[in-house]
């Protein structure tokens, strides 16, 4: 399958793995990162720095700047470019979270309050579009339009993504097909261009820019299938997150695509009072992922999970054995793996 959307998740294991060993590699770099992240949320407005301050610590790993990182170093990169880009990546995904909050109305993330809650939907908005404009700040900075077209792309297509997400939301008939292009829109847009730009900075043929492209996007849509399979899934509880969050928001994710198109007559009615008309009894969450077992919802979610990450895979085939190419695969393995 080529071609099957997000907060970065905190990547908790008893194996050895997860985005760790590659953090390490890019160690010195990544506290460069967070050193201009720090500067360039600097205001004299005192609220900027204070609100984005909030959701910046509160942004999980630095998933998406690190791709930006580790893929400059897998193309042999020696320059400092990359670490600015890398900032404009953070940039993106922190404005794109507070919007993101404001529409769902969230008033938590990862266990914390979110900043419209704390301060308001206004002043999220507004600092979101300040955190915009830092990321087009520092791209135009680094003087390639190359690299301004790669990052301004993909931040047109997250906001159609999120437009056709709120297009889409409490609707039943979602096809598989709707939830790809919010998934590649929303989530992979942002992994594929975080990647692809390791390759133009550091200059290299066309066939590795599109080969980072390629293992971005493909990573990016098997990391979303796979948070959405965990919101009903008893790993998640496993690892003190809470569940069914997705399913109270009434979102039409690929669990719920696949439940509904097996479900008969009566089940139908379940998932439209549910997620439609959004009546929701304290016994509904626990019935929803009963049908999913019942119709091996979650186990086909994860296979298609497991395809966009064997094409995530084979995009790095092109690149020679290496230290970083092994941390960029391990980490695939790692994002399907949290699913069992």
């Amino acid at each position: 399958m080529t071609g099957v959307a997000g907060i970065d998740i905190a990547y908790e294991s008893s194996r050895q793995g997860g985005l760790e060993p590659l953090t390490a590699l890019v160690a010195d770099e990544l506290q460069a990162v967070n050193r201009i992240i720090l500067e360039h949320m600097n205001s004299q407005v005192s609220l900027i720095p204070q609100l984005a301050g909030h959701i910046v610590a509160a942004g999980g790993k630095r998933l998406r700047p690190i791709l930006t990182l580790a893929s400059s170093r897998l193309c042999g990169y020696q320059g400092r470019r990359h670490i600015h880009l890398a900032a404009c990546v953070e940039f993106i995904h922190t404005a794109t979270l507070l919007h993101d909050d404001v529409v769902d109305q969230s008033n938590l993330r990862r266990g914390l309050s979110t900043a419209n809650a704390l301060w308001g939907n206004q002043p999220s908005v507004l600092v979101g579009d300040f955190l915009f404009s830092r990321a087009f700040q520092l791209m135009v900075a680094d003087g390639s339009l190359k690299v301004l077209k790669i990052l301004s792309d993909a931040s047109a297509v997250i906001a159609e993504g999120e437009v056709q997400q709120l297009i889409t939301s409490n609707d039943t008939a979602t096809s598989e097909k709707d939830y790809l292009a919010v998934v590649g829109a929303k989530t992979a847009a942002l992994f594929s261009a975080a990647c692809q730009i390791g390759a133009v900075v550091s200059e290299r043929p066309e066939d590795e820019e599109i080969a980072l492209e390629s293992y971005g996007r493909n990573f990016g849509i098997a990391f979303q299938i796979v948070d959405d399979l965990l919101d009903f899934s008893a790993r998640q509880a496993e690892l003190g997150k809470t569940i069914g969050d997705d399913f109270r928001e009434g979102k039409i994710t690929l669990p719920v695509i696949l439940a509904f198109a097996r479900a008969n007559e009566a089940e139908k009615t379940f998932w439209r009072r549910c997620l439609e008309d959004m009546e929701q009894t304290d016994s509904d969450l626990a019935h929803a992922i009963e049908l999913m077992h019942r119709h091996g919802v979650l186990e086909d979610t994860a296979a298609y999970a497991r395809a966009y990450a064997s094409d995530a895979r084979d995009a790095l085939a092109i690149f020679p054995a290496s230290p970083m190419k092994q941390e960029m695969l391990e980490l695939i393995d790692f994002c399907v793996e949290r699913a069992y």
